[in-house]
């Protein structure tokens, strides 16, 4: 079963941004339901999905309190969940996946909270060098030099200022703690590998650069790594975004869960509900003709 979110004016319809999923998933002979998104009582909002063995959630981020919840409630109806609330937190939160890809990812520290002599520490530990600052779950890296790059992050106020506007900007969707991670020179566009049952079962653009890809598909060394890391980690549904760094190596951007990452719309749908079903040889370039048609 494909579980989405439901339009907030229509309720009975799947919201706009994954009802393509949906049609697809419906097409494809898989049941769909819908469900309240802004839900404040978790049982009320899946009071119309049905027991299923194999549920996949499509749909907004939620934390991981608030997933934690919708499981329960899904899983009291009969209804339960691919992904449980604790292999959600380790692939949606840095803290769970990063000491697993150590060797292929920027090397990071971080706090539990938003203290600023904590913040300070992270920084020290990480050298005192060029860093990108993030949460535990999401960076904001459209405001570049206000909330996302520290020169130094040894510089204490110049790095707590960065820290203090990316705070502000995140608000109540604050994660975790604060996230410093040493800075890398990557060049080109980055990647989303789409992992299901260990296994890479598609290659896409990231959804923020729909339309630009690199001329080649990550190694088979990078995607043996990430596969590795994915399967120690017991993940059954992630993604991981890959990129070049300067010398040419594939380095790891960051792993999350699959079910709130978003797909580049130059991937059409029916690829991703494919890549759900498929084996491990699934093939990861969609067909050039399909992507053409669906105006990547």
């Amino acid at each position: 079963m494909l579980l989405i979110p439901a339009d907030v004016l229509r309720p009975r319809r799947p919201d706009e941004h994954f009802a393509d999923e949906a049609a697809a998933a419906r097409d494809a002979g898989i049941e769909v339901a819908l469900f309240d998104h802004d839900f404040t009582d978790a049982t009320a909002a899946v009071a119309r999905v049905p027991a299923a063995d194999d549920v996949v959630y499509r749909g907004w981020m939620l934390t991981a309190d608030r997933y934690t919840a919708l499981a329960g409630a899904l899983a009291a109806r009969g209804a339960h969940p691919r992904t449980s609330p604790a292999r959600y937190r380790r692939a949606h939160e840095l803290p769970g996946w990063y000491d697993a890809v150590t060797d292929i990812t920027p090397r990071s520290t971080w706090t539990t909270g938003d203290d600023r002599e904590d913040f300070r520490r992270a920084g020290a530990a990480l050298g005192g060098g060029p860093a990108v600052l993030r949460d535990w779950t999401k960076s904001m890296k459209h405001y570049w030099h206000e909330a996302a790059y520290i020169p130094r992050a040894g510089d204490g106020d110049a790095a707590w200022t960065v820290a203090s506007r990316f705070r502000d900007l995140r608000g109540d969707d604050f994660t975790g703690g604060f996230v410093l991670r040493a800075y890398e020179d990557f060049q080109g566009a980055e990647v989303r590998t789409w992992w299901v049952a260990g296994s890479c079962r598609l290659i896409t653009a990231h959804p923020d650069t729909p339309a630009d890809r690199p001329d080649t598909d990550p190694d088979a060394a990078i995607l043996d790594r990430v596969g590795a890391a994915v399967r120690s980690l017991d993940l059954p549904f992630v993604t991981a975004d890959l990129t070049r760094h300067e010398d040419g190596r594939w380095r790891l951007v960051e792993i999350g869960d699959g079910q709130v990452s978003d797909r580049p719309r130059s991937t059409p749908a029916e690829a991703l509900i494919e890549a759900l079903q498929a084996g491990p040889c699934a093939d990861s370039r969609l067909d050039a003709s399909r992507e053409s048609a669906h105006g990547s």
